[in-house]
């Protein structure tokens, strides 16, 4: 008598926890492609703030301002041989006064700069505005009366975020009067930067102002309206822009032709008063995680900063256009390796059907090539996607990996046919992540309904597999003996 070894299969239930295992263990190398898209997105910023270099960052205009200085008696109390001595100084202070109308014109020209593979959104604007001042009637309730101001040494202010892009020079005209244009002295909302000149104006009646200077930035322009009602009015080329800040337009046109957009704001949406001892508007700074959208403009005070989208103005009354991107290539990408364990899980579950269900017999390595091909799917898409853009990186890497995977599982199921599966499948998941990275609102609708219609399938193919049942051993009886 002779006897053959017997080997034995494992149950259907010890194959569903070693596809369980590996899956799990793929979700190593889907968190270093996480990572690699946040390292990527780093370097694209720091290209950007390369770009900005000596351009100009994104913008914030603030003003104009009319700043007088006046004298003021204070009481100070010092100590003097044990004894509280009061004394009377007299102090020179700075009083602010806003604009009673404010209308700035801007024309915004786009242009895209690149450095190696990278790109960024610089822009050249034409600012023009007028705007006319006037002291309130009961001057003497806001803490100050009109004997008491310089006006000898009154300044005009405007502010200008990064005077790096203050490159075609500002002119300015009072009552009909250029005035010579000094650097330096902007208001707080511009973190000082931009430009003043010394105003001969001594209170008296209205005073008129129109000035226009050309200006340079990169992605955003906004806005610090103060004072009385502020009209702005901004029109571009760019067919993308992103409205934001603490006031909204009031009418707007987006179109492939570029962007047209009103502003109107009143003094009573404000909450700040005509006149004052404090420059309004200072910007508050706040961090941002996020470096290719920004929200306001980098801090001017930071050179270093400029362009990274670290440090942004935090203004709530501040009125802000950015042109952004049409497509954020890393953000998709992220988002996408979001859905790995998606493609990972249908394909090691197609393969454990045709396993346990039509008898095709799949082992731990090649259940871990295919995981491996999946995850180089998003390395793929990634690199291609900052040469050719996001779609066409797309189509090439999920072709590229459905025509290398489809071959592979029909040598792994021994047939075509089963291999043509494991492509429609492939297929099928591709087109539907492209489908949900495009329709953010819906993707977490349809992505539930496809998750339920993957479990009905799978109850339905598995309905009677015995999932503890150790798998028939193959013998050979023994020959008869004679």
């Amino acid at each position: 008598m002779s006897d053959q070894p017997i080997r034995n299969q494992r149950s259907p239930g010890i194959k569903l926890l070693f596809v369980i295992l590996i899956a799990a263990a793929l979700s190593v190398p889907l968190m270093l492609v996480y990572a690699m898209v946040y390292d990527r997105q780093n370097e694209a910023a720091t290209a950007q703030a390369e770009i900005n270099s000596g351009w100009g960052g994104p913008q914030v205009l603030s003003g104009p301002i009319v700043v007088v200085p006046f004298r003021t008696t204070e009481t100070q109390t010092e100590t003097e041989n044990g004894k509280q001595v009061s004394h009377v100084t007299e102090v020179e202070k700075l009083f602010y006064i806003s604009p009673v109308d404010h209308r700035i014109t801007t024309q915004v020209t786009p242009e895209e700069r690149h450095k190696s593979i990278y790109r960024s959104v610089l822009y050249s604007a034409q600012i023009k505005g007028s705007a006319s001042f006037a002291l309130p009637a009961d001057l003497a309730r806001f803490g100050v009366t009109r004997e008491r101001l310089l006006w000898d040494r009154a300044e005009l202010r405007v502010g200008v975020s990064d005077a790096r892009g203050l490159t075609s020079g500002g002119t300015v005209v009072a009552g009909g009067k250029s005035l010579v244009v000094q650097p330096g002295k902007g208001p707080a909302a511009s973190a000082g930067q931009g430009f003043f000149a010394f105003l001969d104006w001594d209170g008296q009646g209205e005073l008129k102002i129109d000035y226009a200077y050309g200006l340079r930035g990169a992605r955003a322009l906004t806005v610090v309206p103060r004072g009385g009602s502020t009209h702005w009015d901004i029109a571009s080329s760019w067919p993308s822009p992103s409205f934001s800040g603490g006031f909204l337009p009031e009418t707007r046109e987006v179109s492939d032709a570029g962007f047209r957009a009103s502003y109107r704001i009143d003094k009573l949406a404000l909450g700040q008063p005509p006149v004052g001892m404090q420059d309004y508007g200072a910007p508050m700074p706040e961090i941002r995680t996020d470096a290719i959208t920004l929200d306001a403009a980098i801090a001017p005070n930071n050179p270093a900063a400029a362009g990274t989208g670290e440090v942004v103005n935090g203004n709530s009354q501040s009125l802000t256009v950015d042109l952004i991107e049409p497509v954020n290539l890393y953000s998709k990408v992220n988002r996408s390796v979001k859905y790995g364990f998606l493609f990972i899980g249908f394909t090691f579950l197609a393969f454990l059907l045709f396993d346990i269900v039509a008898g095709a017999q799949v082992a731990s390595a090649e259940y871990l090539l295919t995981g491996a091909a999946l995850v180089l799917f998003f390395i793929l898409l990634l690199a291609l996607a900052e040469l050719i853009g996001f779609t066409g990186a797309y189509l090439v890497a999920s072709g590229a990996i459905i025509g290398l995977l489809s071959a592979y599982s029909a040598a792994v199921l021994k047939t075509w046919r089963r291999g043509g599966f494991i492509g429609a499948i492939l297929i099928g998941l591709y087109a539907l992540l492209f489908v949900l990275l495009n329709l953010e609102a819906l993707s977490l609708l349809i992505g539930s309904v496809l998750l339920f219609v993957a479990l009905a399938g799978v109850m339905y193919a598995t309905r009677n597999v015995d999932w503890s049942a150790i798998g028939i051993t193959n013998a050979v009886s023994p020959a008869p003996e004679s």
